[in-house]
């Protein structure tokens, strides 16, 4: 049987106003590209799944704009939150047939578990005791499915201290119920706009670049990368083999205002 095909993206940061920029880059634009190349390779997604920080300043009409892009594709997709969304405003915007917030997909031999880990007024993280019952419901359900699960916020350090400090804060009891669950394979996040590939037991845990800009990896303070944008796809095999690979595009990352301390 052929592998299913789950293409990541994340970390949007689109603006209420078409032509805004942020950190002097078009957010919007650059979410186009990434998308668009990711159509132009010669492979069938199954899934799109979008971890977080779709919107910068949430609003319907930013929501929106995503939602008719992200249909066109004609290829179901789910969308978490992340720490700058609304998200009892996209569970309004994305409740179609092709684009919502579902928490739990099942395959024939794997289901997604989507968690939301937004704290209320927070850049941080955190997995509500009723987020965690339901992963455990899910794994104890389907126990011959194998498990993926998408949360925005990292679940483990990335070696940078300033973005660690938005850890998930109760990662610890996270990892613990994810570790008691062999048919757990693997944890994908958002965030930390950079690449995570990190094994912890049995379980792989990835992270994946921005749409737009990127972070210095193992920065102490808050920085800037040139490494361009890019998505991550995800192939799941019946067998519960993983692989996965990044993809960027080609070129320059125009108008990133490297000097800028933080946002």
């Amino acid at each position: 049987m052929a592998p299913l095909l789950i293409l990541q993206i994340t970390d949007l940061h689109i603006l209420p106003d078409l032509d805004e920029t942020f950190l002097g880059v078009n957010t919007e634009r650059y979410f186009h590209a990434v998308l668009d190349l990711a159509f132009t390779e010669p492979h069938h997604f199954d899934l799109i799944l979008v971890t977080g920080d779709l919107a910068q300043e949430p609003c319907a009409g930013s929501y929106q704009r995503i939602l008719q892009k992200l249909e066109a594709t004609n290829t179901p997709c789910i969308c978490l939150p992340g720490n700058h969304d609304d998200y009892d405003l996209m569970q309004q915007v994305f409740n179609t047939h092709w684009v919502n917030c579902r928490k739990q997909v099942l395959f024939e031999n794997w289901q997604l578990i989507c968690l939301n880990s937004q704290i209320p007024e927070s850049q941080g993280g955190r997995i509500s005791a009723q987020e965690l019952l339901f992963l455990e419901d899910c794994l104890t359900s389907y126990p011959n499915h194998h498990a993926l699960i998408a949360v925005h916020h990292h679940c483990l350090e990335t070696k940078s201290p300033w973005m660690d400090t938005m850890i998930i804060e109760n990662s610890e009891a996270f990892l613990a119920i994810t570790k008691r669950y062999p048919q757990v394979k693997a944890i994908t996040t958002g965030h930390i706009h950079q690449v995570m590939d990190i094994t912890t037991g049995s379980i792989r845990v990835l992270g994946t670049p921005s749409t737009c800009f990127q972070f210095t990896p193992e920065s102490n303070s808050f920085s800037l990368d040139t490494t361009a944008p890019g998505y991550r796809s995800i192939k799941l095999y019946p067998d519960g083999k993983i692989e996965s690979e990044i993809t960027r595009l080609t070129g320059p990352l125009l108008g990133l205002q490297m000097d800028t301390q933080g946002y």
